[in-house]
This record gives C-alpha cells, structure tokens and sequence, in this order.
C-alpha cells in the first residue's frame, strides 16, 4: 500500500488519528492511502463515512483533471454523494448523537453574502463544495462536517440511499424551476444518474407524460422502470421528427436537458413546445450552438440549475415515505478497494453502468 500524506494533514495535534483515503494521484489513478483527521471541533461531528456515489463531475475530474477554470491539485479527494454513522461529535453539537445516521450536503455556504441571506447559497461565491477543487471529498473512510450540512436519517432509510440523496435533490431542484405540475408534458435528456433522478421527481410533481432519451438501451429499460411513459434511443434516428410524431407537431411543454452534452443542449429549442420551458441541467463545458430563434418565436422560458438549496429534508421525507425509490438507480456497488475499477468502468463501460457507488 502507498502510504500518502497530504502536506495540511501532518499537524502537530496529538489528537490527529490516520484514516484511509482514495487519493487521484494523476489523471486516471486512484491510490488507497493514509490521511490524518483530527478530532472534530466544536460544531462538528465525525462520521464514518459508508457509501459514496460517483458523480458524472467526480468521473470528469478522474478522467480530465479539471472542469473549465476548476483543476486538480495531487493528491486529490473525490466524492461528495456520501452518508455514514456519526462516531464523535464537537461539544457545541445539539441535535446529532453517536450512531447517528446521516447525509451529508456537501456544500458548506459562507452564510454572508447576498446569495446566502436569500436563501439561494447554492451561487454562494464562497462555497466550499466538497471534490471541488481545491476542497478534498468524501471517498474517505471518516470526516468531519457541520453539523448544520449533516441531516439525521429517519430508521427506515439507509446510509445507501442516504447517499442518493444528492442527486435527487438535484433532480427535485431540476423539477421545481421547472414547475413540473399535473398535465405537464416532459422531455428528459440523457438517463444517468440526474436524468433518472430528474424522472423520480417530475414523476413524483404529477407530470402527465414522461418521455426520456438517451444513447444507450440499458439506460432506457431503466427509465421505463422508473416510470418513463417512452424512451427514444437517439443513436438510432431523428429526435426533432420522433417527438413532432409523438406529440402531434407540438412539442413538449417541458424539457430538461440533463445528459451534460453540447449536442443534446442544442436540441432542446426544437423539441419544446410553443410557450414551453427548457430546464438545463447538465454540466455542459465549452461553446455551445443554440437556436434563440426558436426561444424568441415561441416565447420559451430558459431556466437554469446550479446544484440545488434547501432540499436535502424534503428529498429525506421523499425516500422515508417510499415515493420516491432512489436506491433504484444504482446499478453497481464496489469496494473501497476497488474504487480505481469502479471510475474505469463508469467511465468506459456507459451502456452498462447507470450508477456506481462506493462502500467505504
């Protein structure tokens, strides 16, 4: 084993304990090694950490390094999908107890700034967003957090889906800016991970008609067991001309691009309905081709999604309350020693893999 110590980790503090980590050492490389945590301060408390999803931005940073002006500095932390079971907790700590279990919001806003005073600390400047560079993630074996990100999770609900709760709140952020409502129609583009999240949630808000797209077959028969309506495989045909089939010419009243790519992005001002709203969703890097003649003749509403705020609770009661069956979307769960397998075969192996997840 590589033993790796990050040059912040070797404090002097005769309290510090080493714990495991998976480190990216370079592009593409993943090392099991050794860390030092501390004990957890005053508004603090330690969990030991049980499963971490692997997101599409974790996958991008293994593979490039970097998402646009955001670059990896190695060793480096990725993950930030993660819940566990509180082991220590700070002396100020007042609603959490060993042996809790909990999700972790993996945002820790400045709570100053206009952004934060609004309630919308998802744009916070200051955010410290954990497997963001330069701030290390969660595919560690124990951690310490705020208690004011960490969320108890109810008797019925596992540290797995606890996990998931991430991406559903992203999905249900997703769903709400586009004020998903019974009657609606929606398009979703792309069924990973926030695609399908993406569908829970605007299934769950009463949408009348779900069609989901994507590349890949397996991704399909997954949407439709989470309860797509339809599914178009669009490396086999005209996405514009199989939606003006199936909706008589008009389009769909909602659309929500969430496959992250430049080309499904340029697709969304001609699938939408007239008066309709496009949702953008996906992590789309670079330049991107975009008919505002179509938005501008149709009058279409744009609306955008940064992460999500203030819905980690309500993503919890979601789950609890079995409305919403997240734990659905995983397709597969690795070992902590396995994590260099587990982002190769995200990476490399899409038509097969939906959602991985780490067990710590």
């Amino acid at each position: 084993m590589t033993y790796i110590f990050k040059k912040n980790d070797l404090c002097e503090d005769f309290c510090a304990m080493e714990t495991k980590a998976a480190f990216l050492t370079e592009i593409k490389k993943i090392q099991i090694g050794k860390t030092k945590i501390l004990e957890p301060h005053e508004d603090e408390i330690q969990v030991r950490v049980e499963f971490v999803g692997l997101c599409g931005s974790d996958i991008h940073f293994f593979e490039k390094g970097c998402i646009g002006n955001r670059h990896v500095t190695y060793p480096f932390i990725l993950g930030h999908e993660c819940a566990g079971v509180v082991t220590k907790t700070g002396k100020g700590v007042k609603d959490l107890a060993e042996g809790d279990l909990v999700a972790l919001e993996p945002g820790i806003p400045c709570g100053k700034c206009e952004f934060c005073k609004e309630g919308r600390y998802n744009i916070c400047p200051d955010i410290k967003f954990m497997a963001t560079p330069p701030n290390d993630g969660a595919l560690v074996q124990l951690i310490n957090y705020p208690e004011y990100m960490a969320f108890k999770l109810p008797p019925n609900v596992s540290t797995l889906e606890g996990a998931l709760v991430e991406p559903l709140a992203v999905g249900m952020h997703a769903a709400r800016q586009g004020f998903v409502a019974p009657g609606k129609s929606v398009v979703i583009l792309g069924a990973g991970c926030i695609g399908l999240s993406t569908l829970l949630a605007c299934r769950n808000m009463g949408a009348s008609k779900i069609l989901v797209t994507d590349l890949f077959d397996m991704r399909l028969k997954k949407a439709l067991e989470l309860g797509a309506d339809f599914v178009i495989n669009t490396s086999k045909g005209d996405l514009a001309y199989d939606i003006r089939l199936i909706t008589n010419g008009e389009g769909f009243d909602l659309v929500f691009e969430t496959a992250g790519s430049n080309i499904t992005a340029t697709q969304t001002s001609y699938i939408v309905r007239r008066g309709g709203t496009i949702v953008m969703v996906g992590n789309i890097t670079g330049d991107t081709a975009f008919n505002f003649r179509n938005l501008i003749i149709n009058e279409i509403t744009l609306k955008t999604v940064f992460r999500y705020r203030n819905i980690y609770p309500s993503a919890i009661e979601e789950i609890a309350t079995e409305r919403i069956d997240v734990k659905s979307i995983v397709t597969n769960i690795f070992k902590f020693k396995e994590t260099q397998q587990a982002f190769e075969q995200s990476l490399y192996d899409k038509k097969n893999i939906v959602k991985a997840v780490v067990q710590i």
